[in-house]
């Protein structure tokens, strides 16, 4: 076989590969991401007389400033029968003083204290567990200290997604602030992203995570399925673990609404974002063998697409589509017009679906091509050493 034989063959099956990885990527698109594009928001049942009562969540490690912005918004909810559960995670800031203040002014606030000697496990699943102990409420909705909900129906609308008995889990959507920057808008965009993939998971009946900063679930759920005992050792997981876990497709449900947002204070260096991500891609090769596949054959197949695309511009010159070269690059130009279009289509209804606003997602493929180098990076950093803390 002569080099002019051998690049013919190489041409085409370059071009058989991308068209495999176009199709696999317009599979992903609509038949799976299309399902948050197109949700249809439902209301408040505003004529609903009452909900059950709620334990609301929160762990703090010297999170004071924090603190003092989420407290006053949750204690303002429109709800009628819910407590505020804080646990002080060996803090060593004002945050002591600050809940002290907190329990004589407000019976709803429960403070559970924890000192280093009690917190056995490095993470947020002991204080979380205390937290869950102390409640008194079966009905719980969890977030951070450096979250804040945007008004006063967060309660409401999260507890009207138990529209049924057999509802055990609702997942939500938990974003990022605005701020100006590049690292600020790969954050919202990398968090978009993600919901995406869990929303359009649960909306299939597949779920296989939630996120901390907004979720609920019944704490006889919790304790029925033993807690984080199955992952206790690892740090992170104490949202998406355990949700992959416990979830069915029957028990779970998501809230979505553009209206009503809890809102996280982003990370504002590179290090410390990259540690976040470290973290949270960390409890991924524990995922059920069906949620890997899916989310590694994304991830793999977004990778051969970028790797493939210049290669179809750099061989066809001198090989076997060279008598119909014009023919040739209109079929890739439509290919890549398609997919451009598909992208962008689904990401805009979807940020318009969950609130988000500015992130100029006319470059979604750059922002898409950044995080599959990116992710790919960060995974093979954690299979050399595994990140710590939380």
């Amino acid at each position: 076989m002569d080099i002019f034989q051998y690049l013919n063959r190489l041409d085409f099956i370059i071009l058989c590969c991308f068209v495999i990885a176009w199709l696999i990527q317009m599979a992903y698109i609509w038949g799976l991401f299309s399902r948050l594009a197109f949700y249809k928001n439902k209301n408040i049942d505003s004529k609903k007389g009452t909900y059950e009562p709620v334990s609301v969540i929160v762990c703090s490690r010297d999170s004071y400033s924090y603190l003092k912005e989420l407290v006053p918004t949750i204690l303002s909810q429109d709800y009628s029968e819910f407590e505020l559960v804080i646990v002080n995670d060996c803090s060593q800031d004002e945050t002591s003083a600050y809940l002290k203040r907190l329990l004589i002014e407000h019976p709803e606030v429960n403070v559970v204290t924890l000192s280093q000697s009690l917190n056995f496990f490095k993470g947020k699943k002991f204080p979380l567990s205390m937290g869950i102990k102390s409640a008194k409420y079966d009905l719980l909705l969890l977030t951070d200290a450096d979250c804040k909900p945007n008004n006063d129906q967060w309660i409401k609308g999260m507890m009207s997604a138990y529209n049924n008995d057999k509802i055990e889990i609702v997942v939500g959507y938990g974003p990022y602030a605005k701020r100006k920057g590049l690292l600020n808008k790969l954050i919202r965009f990398d968090t978009l992203y993600t919901a995406i993939q869990y929303l359009s998971m649960a909306l299939a009946k597949k779920t296989y995570m939630g996120v901390g900063r907004n979720l609920s679930y019944r704490r006889t759920t919790f304790y029925k399925n033993k807690g984080f005992t199955s992952h206790y050792t690892i740090p992170s997981g104490d949202d998406d673990l355990f949700i992959s876990q416990v979830a069915t497709k029957n028990n779970t449900n998501v809230f979505i609404d553009p209206n009503i947002r809890v809102e996280s204070h982003p990370k504002r260096s590179w290090s410390e974002w990259i540690h976040q991500k470290r973290r949270h891609y960390s409890t991924a090769n524990m995922y059920k063998p069906f949620t890997s596949f899916v989310l590694g054959n994304l991830l793999l197949n977004r990778l051969f697409y970028y790797i493939l695309l210049p290669f179809l511009f750099i061989l066809p010159s001198s090989c076997i589509f060279n008598d119909n070269i014009l023919y040739y690059y209109i079929f890739i130009s439509l290919l890549l017009i398609i997919h451009y279009t598909s992208m962008v289509m689904i990401y805009v209804k979807s940020a318009k679906n969950l609130g988000e606003k500015k992130l100029f997602l006319a470059f979604s493929p750059f922002y898409d091509f950044f995080f599959v180098i990116f992710t790919t990076l960060l995974g093979l950093r954690n299979k050399i050493s595994k990140p710590k803390g939380w």
